[in-house]
C-alpha cells in the first residue's frame, strides 16, 4: 500500500467507493437506483462534497454518480509515465467520465456540471455524443477561463523539465490565494462557514496535490468549444446564478443561445456555485428540465 492509498482509507466517508479506471484509483460516490444516470461534475479546486445538497434529491427516481475529477479529492495523482500515461488533459478526462460509467454498468447518462465541469460535460458530448442523454451547464466554462487557456507549446518542454520548481511555486499561491478565492464563487460569502471551507481546502491539499494540479495545467489548451456547440444534438439546460461573476451571467445567456435547443435558467441572488447557494431551485431546475424532456428524475 503506497502513502495515497493510506490517504484514502483514512479520509472516505462510509459510503464512498473506489474504482481503477483509465490509470486513475477514482474516488466515487452512488445515490439512489433508478435506471437512468445522472453524473455530477463539479468544478476546478472543489470536490464531490459541492454535490452535497443536492445528490440525494436528484436520486430519487435516478441513479446519481459524484466522482472527485483526477487531480482533487481522493482521487490518486499519478503523475504521467514514459508515455504520458495517465493523462489529466481535457480530453482524457472527458473518456475518463464515459469508461467510468460503462464500468459501472452504465452506457448512457444525463452529464450535470458546473464550471469546469461544466467545459468536460459539452465535451464529452461532442467527444462521446453516444453516451449522453441530455446536458446540465451551471456556469460552465465555455468562453473564457479553463475551455480557452492554452499554454504555449514551444514553452512546454523547458516548463516540463522544471516541473518540479513550478508545482512548488503553484503550491505556494494556492495555498495563499485558496480562500479568498472560494469564497468569491459565492454571492454571499457568508453562506459558505468557515468549517466547509477547511473541508473544501482539505479535500484539494491532498498528498502530491500541486504536482498533480501542475500536470492538468500543462495540458490545458483551447478546446474550441464555441466553433463545434453546433454538432451536439441532445437537451440542453444551461442554469446560471445571477450574480456569477467568474463566468458572467452574459456568458451563460450566450451559451443557452448558441447552444442548439438549449434552455436557461437564471437563478437569483447566487453566484457560480447554484448548487450550493440556491440548491433547491437548482434542483428543481434540473427536475423541470428533465421532465420536459420524458428523462424521469
Amino acid at each position: 500500500m503506497n502513502a495515497f492509498d493510506r490517504i484514502q482509507q483514512e479520509k472516505a466517508d462510509a459510503d464512498s467507493r473506489f474504482i481503477d479506471c483509465n490509470g486513475f484509483r477514482v474516488h466515487y460516490k452512488l445515490f439512489g437506483r433508478g435506471d437512468i444516470l445522472i453524473v455530477l461534475l463539479h468544478g476546478s479546486f472543489l470536490s464531490i462534497r459541492s454535490w452535497r445538497e443536492v445528490a440525494g434529491p436528484l436520486s430519487e427516481n435516478a441513479t446519481v454518480l459524484i466522482f472527485d475529477r483526477p487531480a482533487f479529492g481522493l482521487t490518486s495523482r499519478p503523475l504521467p509515465g514514459k508515455h504520458g500515461v495517465p493523462r489529466y488533459s481535457p480530453e482524457a478526462q472527458s473518456d475518463l467520465i464515459v469508461d467510468l460509467m460503462r464500468a459501472l454498468g452504465f452506457e448512457k447518462g444525463v452529464l450535470v456540471g458546473n464550471s469546469t465541469g461544466g467545459t468536460l460535460a459539452l465535451l464529452t458530448a461532442l467527444r462521446h455524443p453516444e453516451s449522453v442523454m441530455a446536458l446540465v451547464l451551471a456556469g460552465a466554462m465555455v468562453y473564457s477561463g479553463y475551455a480557452t487557456s492554452e499554454v504555449p507549446r514551444p514553452v512546454l518542454p523547458a516548463l516540463r523539465a522544471m516541473s518540479p520548481f513550478f508545482s512548488r511555486v503553484m503550491r505556494s499561491l494556492i495555498t495563499r490565494l485558496y480562500d479568498r478565492n472560494i469564497r468569491g464563487f459565492w454571492h454571499d460569502p457568508s453562506r459558505l462557514n468557515d468549517s466547509t471551507l477547511a473541508d473544501f481546502r482539505g479535500d484539494l491539499m491532498v498528498g502530491d496535490w500541486s504536482r498533480a494540479f501542475w500536470e492538468l495545467f500543462l495540458e490545458t489548451h483551447h478546446l474550441r468549444l464555441d466553433r463545434n456547440m453546433s454538432r451536439v444534438s441532445v437537451p440542453s439546460l444551461v442554469i446560471t446564478g445571477a450574480r456569477d461573476l467568474t463566468v458572467k451571467t452574459e456568458e451563460s445567456r450566450r451559451l443557452s443561445r448558441e447552444l442548439p435547443g438549449a434552455e436557461l435558467s437564471v437563478i437569483p441572488d447566487c453566484a457560480h456555485l447554484p448548487q450550493e447557494e440556491a440548491p433547491e431551485a437548482f434542483v428543481e431546475a434540473v427536475r423541470a428540465f428533465l421532465k420536459k424532456n420524458s428523462i424521469r428524475c
